[in-house]
């Protein structure tokens, strides 16, 4: 599935939920479709939460 088809879905699940439920179900939907990417990316060991905290403290940059 190429990143275009990924975006337009996204997008159509984001535009459904917003005009089926309204503006608060649309902004939870984007809220957890982050939070599902999140994971998924600390799962696939692409992101490290022990350097990002680091950054996020000044501790050290995130390049």
């Amino acid at each position: 599935m190429s990143h275009s088809v990924i975006g337009i879905a996204i997008g159509a699940v984001l535009a459904l939920s917003w005009l089926t439920f309204g503006f608060w179900a649309f902004v939870f939907v984007a809220f957890a479709m982050a939070v599902g990417y999140l994971v998924a990316r600390v799962i696939d060991g692409k992101l490290d939460l022990r350097n990002l905290a680091e950054a996020f403290r000044g501790k050290r940059s995130s390049s």
